[in-house]
């Protein structure tokens, strides 16, 4: 590693909490050296004091860094029956639900489940767990700030009234963020906590063999208050959802069986 991109990796570790280090050093060099070369940069040195200046550089540096890729409302019919069907049914069992968005990536999810909340609950009373594998991913969903392309499906109301724009840029209000926790959590080797109102766990399962999916079936139903819900991504229906101990809900809602 040189010494002018160990130099940056470490400044930009003290600056935002994120390890570029942990990424495979090759790539993500080449990636930034490709970005700051065409904004006029002689070296890693250079760019930093420019991005470490000018909000609307370091926004792209973000961008650029970002491997997950997700986007609030995400599937918006989805999170629409959570927001109108759903969710009533959760809090007339509880006024404060358990609630955890499982491999959130950069934060997307677990937000816009923090702003549909905020319709029924004062947003002092939200209270979010969001977990992912990767510790980069949790610094950027910390930080909040998200192209425009991230918000595509976003209602304009809610656009006006939960973020800042900056450039090009999305900045999550201050408000929303503290409904979020973010902590590191491995679905298949780590303990699942237990009680949960409702669990958001979407876009990750087609990841895993059918091996692996029937062992978190059978975990998220653990860790889910009886007629608590698992709401999973539009590409995951749960086949047999009754030998896992769940009955459909709704098209890709759970509810975990008495």
């Amino acid at each position: 590693m040189s010494g002018d991109y160990e130099q940056f990796t470490y400044q930009i570790k003290m600056k935002t909490g994120i390890d570029l280090a942990l990424y495979k050093e090759a790539q993500m060099k080449r990636r930034l050296t490709s970005l700051y070369e065409k904004k006029g940069y002689g070296s890693f040195k250079e760019y930093f004091s420019a991005i470490n200046r000018d909000h609307t550089l370091f926004n792209e540096f973000l961008d650029r860094i970002t491997i997950n890729v997700s986007e609030f409302y995400r599937n918006y019919k989805r999170w629409e029956v959570l927001e109108k069907t759903i969710l009533p049914k959760v809090l007339k069992r509880t006024k404060r639900p358990r609630v955890w968005s499982a491999a959130c990536s950069s934060g997307e999810e677990p937000y816009t489940l923090a702003m549909i909340m905020a319709k029924y609950l004062p947003l002092s009373e939200v209270k979010i767990l969001a977990t992912d594998i990767d510790e980069n991913v949790h610094s950027r969903a910390k930080l909040g700030i998200y192209p425009e392309r991230s918000l595509q499906e976003a209602p304009e109301d809610i656009k006006r009234k939960y973020f800042i724009k900056e450039g090009g840029f999305y900045k999550v209000a201050d408000e929303i963020k503290r409904t979020v926790s973010f902590k590191t959590h491995n679905l298949l080797a780590d303990p699942f906590g237990t009680s949960y109102d409702l669990i958001i766990c979407r876009n990750v399962l087609i990841y895993f063999t059918e091996e692996a999916k029937e062992l978190l079936y059978h975990k998220f139903a653990k860790s889910l208050n009886p007629e608590g819900i698992l709401f999973v991504g539009s590409t995951e229906q749960i086949f047999n959802a009754g030998q896992y101990g769940f009955e459909v809900e709704d098209t890709f809602f759970y509810k975990k069986s008495l």
